[in-house]
């Protein structure tokens, strides 16, 4: 399930510089980041670039493969809910509907998680005010004959491209934001593979020249639902839609979207408080500020 440990990201500008070392020097204790200089980066990954001579190294965070994060918390969900007290059951549905109101009456409560795909559900497109991005990555691979592979226990890179590394002749690059775009197909045609790594590669290799040496080997895409940007920053879209559905007047159709690039650091938590507010079919236990779009639409 973990790919690889330990995440670095070089300081590449006095903005990405400021944030970070504020970070650095107010982050929780359990949360490490090292502040370290070209010698200490090289000593991570040789032939490392630090523009401003500084990178900010995250040994405890984690480059996951998402499907078997996935399956794995599903499996964890049905442990936990065994070993509970009370009668309690997980049970995986696939069923195909057309219109989520199908679901009316078969269950106390409908929690609504499609990612970019909820603005095609009937009763649901256009009426959340997300931004669709469409983000094609590369895989990249370091033939057998050529030097200088990646270290293996190098961490990976977070930089204005990222480089995701699953070993050391084997990394994936990423990513492209292409606003706007309702192509949710994880297919990437030549052209639009070639155009994704003209764009990445000069910024892979701003920090990290040895990606030069690295063979383009393919390319994935995913559509993003990213939210709108408030005063409080780009977050996620919470609470209560049936009256936007036209279902009926209680609260058991609940919509969790717009988790945007961030959201395994936080679904666990925004799990906890939409599952609070679900089974007590009260919206006002969610922070005012993921319920607020609500309020804008009126």
């Amino acid at each position: 399930m973990v790919r690889r440990r330990g995440i670095l990201r070089p300081a590449t500008n006095a903005k990405t510089l400021d944030l970070m070392s504020d970070n650095a020097r107010n982050c929780l204790a359990s949360c490490v980041v090292e502040t370290i200089d070209k010698d200490g980066a090289q000593n991570l990954v040789p032939n490392l670039y630090l523009p401003l001579n500084c990178a900010f190294y995250f040994p405890g965070a984690m480059n996951v493969n998402p499907h078997r994060y996935l399956q794995a918390l599903f499996l964890a969900c049905q442990s936990s809910a065994k070993t509970s007290l009370g009668r309690k059951n997980i049970t995986l549905v696939n069923k195909s509907i057309t219109d989520v109101l199908e679901l009316e009456g078969g269950y106390d409560a409908v929690v609504i998680c499609l990612g970019s795909k909820v603005d095609f559900l009937p009763g649901l497109t256009g009426k959340l005010p997300l931004r669709t991005c469409r983000g094609v990555i590369t895989h990249m691979q370091l033939h057998e004959s050529a030097r200088g592979s990646y270290p293996d226990d190098g961490p990976s890179i977070l930089s204005d491209a990222w480089l995701a590394v699953q070993g050391p002749r084997n990394l994936h690059m990423g990513s492209t934001w292409e606003w706007q775009s309702r192509n949710y197909s994880s297919d990437v045609p030549a052209e639009e593979a070639s155009r994704a790594l003209n764009e990445l590669l000069p910024k892979a290799s701003a920090v990290y020249p040895d990606i030069e040496k690295w063979e383009f080997a393919g390319a994935r895409a995913g559509l993003r639902a990213m939210p709108p940007v408030t005063s409080h920053g780009s977050l996620p879209l919470l609470g209560c839609v049936n009256q936007l559905i036209g279902a009926g007047q209680f609260c058991n159709f609940w919509v969790f979207s717009g988790l945007g690039s961030r959201g395994l650091l936080y679904h666990a938590w925004l799990g906890k408080l939409m599952s609070k507010a679900v089974l007590s079919c009260n919206e006002e236990l969610l922070p005012s500020e993921l319920t607020s779009w609500k309020k804008n639409r009126q």
